[in-house]
């Protein structure tokens, strides 16, 4: 089992940067793949970027988002810059022992999610 807090979300102006972090329980951390998705109102939920052997990234957030993992601390990171209004929306990471997917249904465990708005 595998509980995931994420927090660093709040309300900041376009332009601005946020990290967000996920702190994962128990010891098995380092096996699981790990992921950050997105959910705006009134949309689907999307993924964003994923960290396993590689890192992945959504091509709305390529360039600007930077995913990365401490092991030691059992904590997931993502590190946004530039942000933009359109990147308003709820982030929940998610843990998978499966590779790095864009589907959702794939992920283990999540998070119950962090806000993130960005003013125009």
């Amino acid at each position: 089992q595998v509980q995931l807090v994420e927090s660093g979300g709040g309300l900041v102006q376009a332009g601005a940067s946020l990290r967000l972090s996920c702190a994962a329980s128990g010891r098995t951390f380092s096996t699981y793949n790990m992921a950050w998705f997105r959910q705006a109102p009134g949309k689907e939920r999307e993924f964003v970027a994923g960290i396993g052997w590689s890192t992945y990234y959504a091509d709305s957030v390529k360039g600007r988002f930077t995913i990365s993992r401490d092991n030691a601390k059992n904590t997931v990171y993502l590190q946004m810059n530039s942000l933009k209004p359109e990147d308003t929306a709820i982030y929940y990471c998610a843990a998978t022992r499966g590779v790095i997917t864009a589907s959702g249904h794939r992920y283990d465990y999540w998070g119950q999610g962090t806000q993130v708005t960005v003013s125009s």
